[in-house]
């Protein structure tokens, strides 16, 4: 271009849109105006000349984006000057992109490396020079490498040669075209936008498991995005004009498929939740399909472990819809087939299980337990225990760690084997952890209560690796013996994998062959004088878990700190709850258990009761008239005996701390309020 462009600001209207919606709109103002320059830094520079090939974007006369790559041997870029790139190529009137590579016309480049999966991007506007064209640029900006999968290139013929082929103008996506997107595991993207006094083109890479792209019968793709650098320039761009050219590279072959046609982002959908990884979808609906067999002259060959990592965390189609039919047994009993059997400790088992229903695992929160139901040996009635999950979400799997203590715990640690089939509901319970939360968690662990504890710190450390920003995290966790610890092994590969950001603390009540330093860290048992030893001065959130004992005991100390009540999630196993303190007073005032007999119906089997004053719980009650309602800790804290109130109201005799609806009730904690008419409960 003979005259420089205006400066513009850095972010367009598409791309502030979506970075105010999740809230970093501030963050990547000041993020732009450091990395995107109007100059290619020197490393840029170096790197274009080393390449064989760059990705280019363009946008022919119709307005329709086209993505595409010219090649040549390495050096054929060079730059001259750090706002200038020279390309040695020559434009192929076979290629559709080339309409858009004239003289003054804007451009998008992505320089790709995939041995090494560095990349960096640029736009600017082409210029006709002897021997190819010349970019001189209008952005530069680098590239994280995620989700590029390794793939060493060579020649399989000198680049630059004429494409003699056929070029195929497709109606519609055949069964090959179809077959080459379903097992891609990258593919390019070009879009744009119109801003003031010029039009900006990008090309972007996208990549992820293989068959990360979904074909509908109706043609149109469906692509997860994932958590990347939050710039959203391809995003952006389409949210603004609706349109997207793509590019697929049969890496094997050099045939090449070509697209262009409209897009749309889709930020609210089920399967988005269902599909790990994903943070919304955008779709693509070609409206030009051009094939071209044995188009390039590069062939890629992929490396041994050549996977990314950023990939292999994220999910896939199948899975996605496994998850969203196992939605529709959410407030069903389901057979779970246990897979594996692991002795974590002298006293703890962890049982694997997977749906043998043929549906998927319903996602749960890092924290939440699972209610399972076991017919004992001699007993007519089933019987309903709840065990932390010790899994995270991401880990696609459902994991109980349980201890030998009580019948049932005896039972699946002596009778259940591998390939036996447990009766599990959806996972419940409040107690969970923020991953994304920047201020600092302090987990703490009182023997068996590391299960959710483990959990927690599997889901912060899987999140922060894909969003590349770990919540710090302290971990103390106690117990008895070191014999008495299980996940020792898995526990400090959690914690290495954090590269600092967080901390395992081991305390011991009994060092008895046990070394500090190498088996724990610290002797006797949590307290503030221990917490104020290692935390140092901050602010927190902390989560407790184990015996009411050592629950209630850090809960006191923390409130007598001045810890706010708020700042302090827990979890207490056993027969009583955590006593809490400083909490705000209700907004109205709680109903009042009845001082009268009251009529209850329970409709679902058409049984009727009369409840008096010394008729117990609603549970007991529907007991004693022969009923048997499902429940597991008769203490408002598990949610299994959750019941639809039909008519009337009740009151609880002991505040519960598991959520339930307006129009539910727990039965093992309610009674009757004192009210007008009966009661009518759907049991």
């Amino acid at each position: 271009m003979s005259v420089k462009p205006t400066k513009l600001p850095t972010w367009h209207e598409g791309e502030t849109f979506i970075q105010e919606k999740l809230g970093v709109k501030e963050r990547m103002a000041s993020v732009g105006q450091r990395v995107v320059r109007d100059f290619m830094p020197d490393q840029h520079r170096d790197f274009y000349a080393q390449l064989p090939f760059i990705v280019l974007g363009s946008v022919d006369q119709a307005g329709d984006a086209w993505a595409t790559f010219v090649e040549g041997e390495p050096g054929f870029m060079s730059s001259p000057s750090p706002v200038v790139l020279d390309i040695a190529a020559h434009r192929d009137p076979s290629d559709p992109a080339s309409e858009g590579l004239a003289g003054g016309l804007p451009i998008g480049l992505l320089g790709i490396e995939m041995h090494t999966r560095r990349r960096n991007r640029m736009n600017g506007f082409v210029s006709a020079i002897a021997g190819g064209f010349r970019i001189d640029v209008d952005q530069s900006f680098g590239n994280c490498p995620r989700y590029i999968q390794l793939r060493d290139f060579s020649f399989e013929r000198q680049p630059g040669e004429p494409f003699t082929g056929e070029v195929e103008q497709l109606p519609d996506l055949d069964d090959e075209a179809r077959a080459i997107i379903r097992e891609a595991d990258a593919f390019f993207v070009a879009s744009y936008v119109d801003r003031e006094d010029r039009r900006q083109v990008d090309v972007s890479h996208r990549g992820g498991n293989a068959g990360f792209v979904r074909v509908g019968d109706d043609g149109v793709l469906t692509i997860p995005d994932f958590d990347g650098n939050l710039f959203f320039a391809t995003l952006g761009n389409i949210l603004l004009n609706g349109k997207a050219g793509l590019l697929f590279v049969d890496f094997n072959t050099g045939d090449t498929l070509q697209m262009t046609g409209t897009a749309e982002v889709v930020f609210d959908s089920p399967e988005i939740a269902a599909f790990q990884g994903a943070e919304r979808f955008w779709t693509f609906k070609p409206t030009r399909i051009v094939r071209r067999r044995n188009a390039l002259a590069l062939r890629w060959a992929f490396q041994k472990d050549g996977w990314s990592p950023s990939s292999l965390m994220t999910g896939s189609w199948s899975e996605a819809a496994d998850r969203l039919r196992a939605a529709e047994f959410a407030k069903s009993w389901r057979p779970m087939t246990v897979t594996a059997i692991v002795d974590e400790s002298a006293t703890i088992k962890s049982f694997h299980l997977r749906p043998g229903d043929g549906a998927g695992l319903l996602p749960h929160a890092a924290g939440q337990h699972l209610p399972i139901r076991i017919k004992l040996p001699g007993e007519n009635r089933a019987v309903i225990r709840t065990y932390t999950l010790s899994v995270a979400p991401s880990d696609r799997i459902y994991r109980i760690s349980v201890k030998r203590d009580g019948q049932v715990s005896q039972f699946l640690h002596d009778r259940i084997a591998v390939g036996d089939v447990i009766e599990a509901r959806a996972p419940a319970g409040d107690f969970s952890i923020d991953a994304r939360s920047t201020r600092p968690a302090v987990l703490l662990a009182g023997g068996v209560g590391i299960t959710p504890m483990l959990a927690m710190l599997r889901h912060v450390v899987y999140e922060g690796l894909r969003k590349q920003r770990i919540r710090p995290v302290t971990l103390f966790y106690a117990a008895r013996s070191k014999a008495d610890r299980p996940f020792d092994k898995e526990i400090a590969d959690l914690i290495g994998a954090t590269k600092g950001a967080a901390r395992l603390v081991r305390v011991l009540s009994d060092t008895t062959d046990a070394e500090e330093g190498r088996d724990f860290d610290a002797a006797g048992r949590i307290d503030m004088a221990m917490l104020t030893r290692f935390l140092p001065f901050n602010d927190y959130d902390f989560y407790l878990c184990g015996p009411p004992q050592f629950t209630q005991g850090i809960y006191d100390g923390l409130r007598a700190l001045n810890i706010a009540d708020n700042r302090i999630q827990a979890e207490a196993f056993g027969p009583s709850s955590l006593i809490r303190t400083g909490q705000p007073a209700l907004m109205s005032p709680a109903a009042q258990p009845s001082e009268k007999p009251v009529p209850v119906v329970f409709t679902s089997s058409l049984k009727e009761a009369r409840w008096t004053p010394g008729s117990g719980t609603l549970l007991e009650l529907a007991e004693a008239r022969g009923l048997d309602p499902e429940f597991s800790c008769r203490e408002g804290n598990c949610g299994t005996c959750r019941t639809k109130l039909v008519k009337g109201a009740v009151a609880y005799v002991k505040q519960p701390t598991a959520k339930i609806d307006a129009d539910e009730v727990l039965l093992c904690c309610a009674v009757p309020a004192d009210q007008k008419g009966g009661l009518q409960l759907a049991v």
